[in-house]
């Protein structure tokens, strides 16, 4: 079988010792780590959001394969950075203000890690301005919010809001996400984009920036 195909298998089992295995074949192979990342490990990625989609896998498999990505990647980052490879962009990630469930929000944060962004995680119940300050600090590509409780998902409109007033709504692209969100809520509150899971978040990363 290919090494790729075995890679991207490999992911979905989320058998983290086999990734990096197959990895460090692939690259005593000669494969490009763009093409390892790109025909393994994202593939991979697709193939699990479609089993959590179709409820085939639940969050603590998921949480396996974006370990396993992890795993991986730490292999593949030094070559990306040393190449002429583009650098995917950066995300600032973090749970929104008086919610402090970060599991989802951590599954997404490897996952986007392991896709090649760079990420910073802010952690849980984060206020406002310090989502701001961070966007503003880091230079961030795309901002992702994620909430668990009904309550505390009108804390991303305060985001957004935040993002109006500093005049910088348009320097960033805002994804949300989480339990209680939907397409609906993000038109309401005017996000650039909701996912649905972690896979789905990073495949509309990669397409905004055109990766």
């Amino acid at each position: 079988m290919d090494i790729l195909k075995r890679l991207e298998e490999a992911v979905v089992r989320g058998n983290m010792d086999e990734v990096k295995d197959l990895t460090q074949s692939a690259l005593d192979n000669n494969l490009a780590p763009l093409t390892i990342l790109d025909q393994g490990m994202i593939k991979g990625l697709e193939v699990v959001g479609q089993k959590f989609e179709c409820q085939q896998i639940f969050i603590p498999e998921m949480l396996l394969s974006a370990m396993a990505m992890k795993e991986g990647l730490s292999l593949l980052k030094p070559r990306l950075e040393n190449s002429d490879t583009p650098n995917l962009g950066k995300v600032v990630i973090g749970t929104v203000e008086g919610d402090v469930h970060d599991i989802g929000k951590n599954i997404v944060s490897m996952m986007l890690t392991g896709a090649g962004f760079q990420v910073v995680d802010l952690g849980f119940d984060v206020p406002a301005h310090k989502f701001l300050d961070a966007v503003k600090q880091e230079k961030a590509d795309i901002l992702a919010l994620s909430c668990l409780f009904t309550p505390t998902r009108l804390a991303m409109k305060d985001v957004l809001q935040a993002l109006l007033e500093a005049n910088m709504r348009d320097k960033v692209k805002v994804l949300i996400g989480g339990a209680p969100i939907d397409q609906k809520f993000c038109d309401l509150i005017g996000a650039d984009g909701y996912a649905p899971d972690a896979p789905g978040g990073v495949q509309k990363a990669r397409a905004w920036l055109g990766k």
